[in-house]
């Protein structure tokens, strides 16, 4: 049990020591004179992050289940303040600033919504070993907290940040697989999800349809829209089998790659590597998200088990969703890939979820 714990957590100190490398080098060549470096900004939120993680480890995990409508409370009037009050890069508003720190609530929605679906699913067999989801007819089981979960989705597409509402979507499908209920449900509201999403084209901000269209063909907007993600196949391609090797990339360190530190960091690090590199990282995402999934198989108490894959599968989605992004084989939705990416907010919550995984791991036991 402390072994699992233990090669969790040397898997993520792994793969966020890679990304600092990253990092440095994504940034080195263009950072301002006298500010502190963004690697060394990055450094700080791990040394922060993995103190809260330690923290959340002693904590009890089924304190959440009487916190969860604070957690859910807390997180939508979050997301109203940041559209009153947040601060506005590059088009769009998703940040509050607190002090130094620029904090983006959609983080935090992805964990507030696997934390209430988690309880919601399990509320009616606490004592049972199996979960009661799989009685639940189409209105408890997909209406309701499909219903509940829209209002972040909306406050968080408002934003705009497609990504985050779509990664919200995507933690409903998979917590509907896990918890038992029926797969035709499932299955019903992905259809309709497809049926009606010509509509959604409507509500989309220009920037999003261009998007959009050039992941259909980038070559239509090759110098707008459609430049970051041509820029981002030449970096994977040109790494080869085993890189140019660290601080030796051209599309990052000659600034062709726009977000090379951020959303499109795989491609900064798979140019230096090469396909052997971008594999291995793969591997270790593979390991991680097995152990997450090795967790909640181990665990007994019901909520406890849904908790625990709720948090591996928010982890593999958002991975998932970023590397076939910057490879071109998704729509670019700004994601940050898990543990690589630089950004304060994405790797607290990341750590946060993973100390709650952990502590499920520690107590394994029958509520």
């Amino acid at each position: 049990m402390k072994n699992l714990n233990l090669k969790i957590l040397l898997v993520v100190l792994l793969i966020n020591a890679i990304g600092i490398f990253t990092i440095y080098s994504s940034v080195f060549p263009k950072q301002a004179a006298g500010n502190i470096s963004t690697y060394v900004r990055q450094i700080i939120w791990v040394v922060i992050s993995l103190l809260v993680l330690l923290s959340v480890y002693h904590l009890d995990y089924r304190r959440l289940w009487d916190g969860v409508y604070f957690i859910y409370g807390l997180t939508t009037f979050l997301l109203i303040l940041v559209l009153i009050l947040g601060t506005v890069r590059l088009g769009a508003q998703r940040w509050l600033k607190f002090l130094w720190f620029n904090f983006q609530p959609s983080e935090l929605a992805k964990l507030a919504t696997v934390i209430f679906l988690a309880r919601y699913f399990s509320q009616k067999s606490i004592s049972s070993m199996e979960t009661g989801a799989r009685h639940y007819g189409i209105i408890e089981g997909i209406l309701r907290p499909f219903l509940i979960i829209c209002i972040p989705m909306l406050l968080i597409l408002v934003q705009p940040d497609l990504g985050s509402a779509l990664m919200l979507f995507f933690i409903f499908i998979a917590m509907l697989y896990i918890s038992g209920v029926r797969l035709k449900y499932a299955i019903g509201v992905l259809l309709i999800f497809l049926i009606l999403s010509p509509l959604f084209w409507h509500f989309l901000k220009d920037y999003q349809r261009e998007r959009l269209l050039v992941f259909i063909n980038p070559n239509i907007d090759p110098l707008g829209a459609g430049y970051t993600i041509i820029q981002s196949k030449i970096a994977i391609g040109s790494g080869g089998w085993f890189g140019k090797g660290w601080l030796a990339g051209t599309q990052s360190q000659l600034r062709f790659l726009p977000e090379s530190h951020t959303d499109f960091i795989f491609a900064t690090f798979t140019e230096e590597w090469g396909f052997i590199g971008g594999l291995s990282l793969i591997f270790l995402y593979f390991v991680l998200v097995f152990y997450c999934f090795k967790v909640a198989a181990k665990t007994k108490d019901n909520f406890g088990k849904l908790l625990a894959a709720g948090i591996a599968s928010m982890l593999a989605i958002q991975i998932i969703i970023n590397l076939a992004m910057t490879i071109g084989f998704a729509p670019v939705v700004g994601l940050p890939l898990v543990l690589m990416s630089y950004g304060g907010s994405s790797i607290l919550i990341t750590y946060i979820s993973l100390g709650i995984l952990l502590s499920i791991n520690r107590k394994r036991s029958i509520f």
